[in-house]
């Protein structure tokens, strides 16, 4: 019995250390991307991508595809804009190498640290050759 104890222990520690670990490469990779958006550097943000993703922006507009996105971007008119997204929660599926992350987003328009825009977000990562990528996003406008 004490055995299966210390086996039940040893992998429920195991499991909660992968868990943290993977959320901190998460988070890290979504640093990463703050950073690139604010820097208006979209195709450094691209990298954070998976080829196929999904985003549906705070107005609703669903867009299919990094290319597509790159190109939403540079045909969109009126004052640059930044984006950051803060994470309130991470969930990792270590079997399916899936993960959710939902928070709070906000934008801002270029030299401005007011943001004039935001509400909440939820993202599907998925781990490819060892990387975690964003597969989709969704954004919600609310209300300040």
């Amino acid at each position: 019995m004490k055995v299966l104890s210390c086996l039940f222990l040893c992998f429920l520690f195991h499991f909660s250390f992968a868990q943290e670990s993977e959320k901190s490469q998460i988070l890290a990779q979504r640093a990463k991307s703050n950073a690139a958006l604010r820097a208006f550097d979209e195709t450094l943000n691209a990298t954070f991508l998976t080829d196929d993703v999904l985003i549906t922006t705070g107005a609703g507009t669903l867009i299919s595809g990094k290319e597509a996105l790159m190109g939403y971007i540079q045909e969109a008119s009126g004052p640059r804009m930044y984006w950051v997204r803060t994470p309130d929660e991470i969930i990792v599926n270590p079997e399916t190498q899936l993960a959710w992350e939902t928070g709070t987003w906000k934008g801002y328009q270029e030299g401005s640290e007011e943001a004039i825009v935001g509400g909440k977000y939820s993202a599907q990562w998925t781990k490819k050759s060892g990387i975690w990528l964003i597969h989709s996003q969704l954004f919600v406008t609310l209300p300040k």
